[in-house]
């Protein structure tokens, strides 16, 4: 899949391009999601866990920050962190929860929402999803994947 700009119509279109976008992911990677309130990241993260076979519930973890999941890569077990930093309101915060340690290890794939409360801590080489409300209708979502 080519990085760019998409324009999704439905949740399910959300969904699906987080499946096309996840064949590119493997262990060490960081997706950083940016989009207001119900924009469709956890729609996007859904589609992700699709792809590497996540049969439990994936929901954001607003209120215990981080959710772990175990996908399946190439019939091995891979760790998916879901991390949500929605309440983070300081970067102290990020470090008493050991964001740093988590985000920067290579075993597993990393999910962020709320991605610019993490206070610069990204690897510069995260992928970066923007979703946003297309103007003049709520239904539509452009999503910037770079």
């Amino acid at each position: 899949m080519k990085l760019g700009k998409f324009t999704t119509k439905s949740q399910q279109e959300t969904f699906d391009l987080g499946i096309r976008f996840a064949a590119e992911l493997k262990p060490g990677n960081v997706v950083a999601l940016f989009g207001d309130l119900g924009a469709g990241k956890t729609e996007f993260i859904k589609g992700i866990c699709s792809y590497f076979k996540v049969d439990e519930l994936v929901n954001s973890p607003t209120f215990t920050i981080m959710n772990q999941y175990a996908g399946v890569l190439e019939n091995n077990e891979i760790p998916i962190l879901h991390i949500d930093l929605y309440r983070i309101k300081k970067s102290n915060e990020l470090i008493e929860i050991g964001f740093d340690e988590i985000i920067f290890s290579s075993d597993s794939i990393k999910l962020v929402e709320w991605a610019d409360k993490a206070f610069g801590i990204l690897p510069p080489d995260s992928y970066s999803v923007n979703i946003k409300f297309k103007k003049n209708n709520e239904n539509e979502r452009v999503i910037t994947i770079d």
